[in-house]
């Protein structure tokens, strides 16, 4: 089986802070609320700042890091419509740039949250790395994006995957070629390139489904320790996201690659659909 491999630096993945509770070598202080010492800003919109990553753990890459607020305990079901919207036209702004750099052979978008996210620092944030020597095609399967319809809205595709990549409740946030310029055309099973910028409408629904989604995972998973991760993907050209409740990892699937597939899947789609569809009519 073919894997994108790539080196984790061990000694600085040991000096990396941590501010989960309980996790080992616990930091007392946050290192992203001190934004007088931050270095390697890049750029700035309010209180969301991209940086450089001091602990590039990934050999070779180049990390960064976007924080995406300076409430520190606060999380994306707590941030003003306005400021979500912001977030995601910045986030976007900023991926898509080095997606159509050619610098790189991929570029990813994503976010932890949470103590079993696989992140160390509680504060918001999301990191966008430029990988240049790994293979795009490996690093998902188009079925995964497929899933029981939620709900569309100005190009914005909403569903709960049937192939979910480990299982339990994968949201697909899906922007469609109707999210785009009518300029922009996209072939069947072809990439656009450079990848386009989607309209703002579409940004601001597919940032309202997000953290509308975001909500309604946390209100079902009502306990301290639930994690989170958002993944951002370019696929045929085009926006997805997949949302990833994280548990411990289920044996089946760690030593043998079997994936889980919840059976209550309707019910979660009629769930989420009505906690999504009052945001359309805002």
């Amino acid at each position: 089986m073919s894997v994108n491999l790539i080196d984790f630096d061990m000694s600085v993945g040991r000096s990396k802070p941590r501010t989960f509770k309980g996790m080992p070598n616990q930091s007392n202080s946050c290192p992203f609320c001190n934004t007088e010492a931050l270095t390697g800003i890049m750029a700035k919109e309010g209180n969301i700042i991209l940086l450089k990553n001091k602990y590039n753990v990934m050999v070779p890459s180049n990390q960064l890091v976007l924080i995406e607020t300076d409430q520190c305990h606060s999380d994306i079901p707590d941030y003003s419509q306005e400021h979500m919207r912001q977030l995601m036209r910045f986030a976007l702004r900023h991926w898509l740039t080095m997606v159509n750099s050619e610098i790189y052979q991929a570029v990813v978008l994503f976010k932890n949250f949470g103590p079993l996210s696989g992140g160390t620092i509680r504060h918001p944030h999301m990191q966008i790395i430029g990988f240049p020597e790994v293979n795009p095609e490996l690093m998902y399967d188009p079925a995964e994006f497929e899933g029981i319809p939620v709900l569309q809205h100005n190009g914005v595709d909403v569903n709960i995957a049937t192939q979910p990549r480990v299982g339990f409740t994968e949201i697909n946030i899906r922007l469609l070629p109707e999210a785009y310029s009518d300029k922009v055309s996209f072939g069947k099973d072809k990439e656009q390139t450079p990848a386009p910028f989607p309209l703002v409408k579409a940004i601001y629904t597919f940032a309202d489904f997000i953290q509308g989604a975001v909500a309604y995972l946390k209100a079902i998973h009502q306990r301290d320790s639930f994690s989170y991760n958002i993944f951002f993907y370019i696929y045929q050209g085009r926006v997805h996201v997949r949302l990833m409740p994280r548990y411990p990892t289920s044996p089946i699937f760690i030593g043998y690659n079997i994936h889980l597939s919840p059976t209550n899947r309707e019910q979660t789609a009629q769930q989420l659909r009505e906690r999504l569809l009052p945001l359309t009519q805002k």
